[in-house]
């Protein structure tokens, strides 16, 4: 019996490297096995040692654990069957089982997780498992699997769940677990810790207060992580005044404040705008014989560049090269985004190319920002030159690239030439659902231009290179149609819609309805109108409901618009003399869809 895999599993397995199909089928035969025989694992175990596959290899470890996507137990029972062949498992297997923790539904069962190794039980495993779990089971969740392992793995274990509670946001439930342990399992500085950075995530600073007391109680020596804990939970609720506070204290209790400590300061109060006091931070720093690190240079020359300060910003890029410090793309970046908002784009050009010179060449971020400025300034020529360096420069445009590009483009009125890199972007697979703006400009604008051939070309391309469309893409596609009064075309494609699956917006019906009435099509209504009523006795939805709300959505519609006609004759001189014109809007005009 040929076996055949879906489009979802083929993008799965091939885009990862596992171009061999013996492997595919590999994967695809153990996935049915682990769906046939997961309720019973020691059935399970049997018939996977008697099916061939290689438990020793990773590969295969990778494939299945794709494969099994968000049933994170038929992932972990694969797991636990080869993991007696291999020596460690691979990063990227943990990175899968990782990612399908945090897919499922539900979280796996302690029982199916006691098993793994100790080292592999940490937060990151843990915390996509926690997060999938409600509040009133994470306790008990937590105290049936330290009571699954044997004693001697319980104090690492009992660790990992508490950080791994705190980075989940559960740090009340870290303390209930913390009481229900005490006195079997002590506190150390990296539990505290764990429960003071879950306090000080969560804003409640007198909660961390109270932990750094115990803390004193207990005898625990503090060092500069606990500290540094403190002070971003201050710095982060903007409390700078017991942020300062508590740099003193680190001075009097024999632990200054490291290049961390200053750095959290510096980019508090950048992020707020107060760049003279971040200076003087700085200042005190370098005073104190604190040098500064790359971090806090990168975040300074921020700090300046989002204030439009752009010379202090390369005053300290300049620093940086005299103190023997790697400037790496990031740092740059802030320069790029400034020259942006001033709209100078030359500057950006040179910095380029300085870039260059220093063996730091512009990644993608960068190309993004110059590209998408110089679309807005009209030089498109010089976009496609860039466009045209970066592949060269082995970057491959992402879905951002593209989307900047047929903006761009769009804006300045290129069409064609915007549909050319649209249909690059579907051809590779990047065009996902929070590109559907993109869409929606570029197809609005085919129409607008009179390009119909043109926009049905490129919606071709998307129903033929298998992209998956929900209702927006399809909205967007036949209110663009009914924008210019192609009621026919649009009525065609709302069938094609329906053939799909699709039921329409309420508004969308109601506004072809409205239109194939002018027309005196009646044919086109009534197909269309018995198919949507049969779709909503299926999705146990009131037709007559339905309507109502379609022809309530078009005329708030229209209110709004009507709204924001008069909000604009207002702001104009002489708006008086065409107030009496205002209401006089065609009942007819339609809204183009918001989506």
């Amino acid at each position: 019996m040929r076996c055949t895999l879906s489009a979802p599993l083929r993008r799965c397995l091939f885009s990862t490297g596992a171009a061999d199909p013996s492997l595919v089928s590999s994967a695809e035969h153990a996935y049915r096995l682990l769906r046939r025989h997961h309720s019973d694992p020691q059935r399970l175990s049997a018939a996977l040692s008697a099916s061939g596959l290689d438990a020793s290899s990773p590969h295969l470890l990778d494939a299945v654990l794709r494969r099994c996507g968000a049933a994170s137990s038929l992932a972990l029972h694969f797991f636990h069957w080869c993991s007696p062949s291999l020596p460690s498992p691979l990063p990227s297997s943990l990175a899968l089982l990782a990612k399908s923790f945090s897919r499922a539904s539900s979280a796996p069962s302690p029982s199916l997780l006691a098993p793994l190794p100790s080292q592999l039980l940490g937060p990151s495993l843990l915390c996509p498992v926690l997060r999938r779990l409600p509040q009133p089971r994470l306790l008990p969740f937590a105290l049936s699997l330290l009571s699954a392992r044997p004693a001697h793995d319980q104090p690492a274990l009992f660790l990992s769940l508490l950080e791994s509670l705190s980075k989940a946001g559960h740090v009340l439930t870290a303390e209930q677990l913390v009481e229900e342990v005490q006195p079997r399992l002590p506190l150390s500085l990296r539990h505290y810790t764990a429960l003071l950075y879950g306090w000080c995530r969560q804003g409640k600073l007198d909660e961390a207060k109270h932990v750094l007391a115990r803390m004193k109680a207990a005898d625990v020596a503090l060092d500069v992580v606990v500290f540094n804990t403190l002070l971003a939970g201050f710095v982060a609720e903007g409390r700078f005044e017991d942020a300062f506070e508590l740099a003193g204290q680190m001075e009097q209790r024999g632990c200054p404040p490291n290049a961390v400590s200053y750095t959290t300061l510096i980019q508090g109060l950048g992020a707020r705008g107060r760049v003279d006091e971040a200076m003087r931070v700085f200042v005190e720093m370098r005073r104190k014989g604190c040098a500064p690190d790359a971090v806090t240079y990168g975040t300074l020359v921020n700090t300046f560049c989002k204030a439009g300060k752009i010379s202090q910003g390369y005053e300290f890029l300049d620093a940086m090269s005299r103190d023997g410090l790697r400037v790496d793309a990031a740092v740059y970046h802030g320069f790029f985004v400034a020259h942006e908002k001033k709209e100078q784009l030359e500057e950006c050009l040179e910095l380029m190319e300085r870039m260059r010179e220093c063996r730091c060449p512009p990644d993608l971020k960068i190309y993004n920002v110059v590209i998408r400025l110089a679309c807005r300034l009209g030089e498109t020529k010089q976009a496609m030159t860039l466009w045209n360096e970066m592949e060269s420069a082995g970057l491959s445009p992402v879905v951002d690239t593209f989307a900047i590009v047929v903006s761009g483009l769009v804006g300045q009125g290129l069409l064609i030439e915007a549909c050319s890199y649209f249909k690059d972007m579907v051809g590779r697979g990047l065009f996902v659902v929070p590109q559907y703006g993109v869409l929606k400009d570029l197809l609005n604008a085919l129409v607008r231009d009179e390009k119909l051939e043109l926009a049905k070309d490129v919606w071709k391309c998307i129903v033929s290179k298998g992209c998956e469309l929900n209702v927006s893409a399809w909205t967007i596609w036949i209110h663009a149609l009914f924008a210019k009064k192609h009621v026919k075309e649009a009525c065609l494609y709302c069938l094609d819609m329906l053939e799909a699956g699709l039921m329409p917006q309420p508004d969308t019906f109601a506004k072809l309805m409205k239109g194939l009435k002018k027309l005196y099509n009646r044919q086109i209504a009534a197909e269309i109108t018995e198919k949507v009523r049969k779709m909503a006795e299926e999705r146990h939805v009131s037709f007559k409901m339905y309507k109502r709300r379609g022809v309530r959505d078009l005329e708030e519609k229209l209110k709004a618009k009507r709204r924001g006609q008069k909000k604009r004759r207002r702001r104009q001189p002489g708006h008086g003399q065409s107030s009496r014109d205002a209401g006089n809007l065609d009942a007819s005009d339609e809204v183009e869809f918001s989506g």
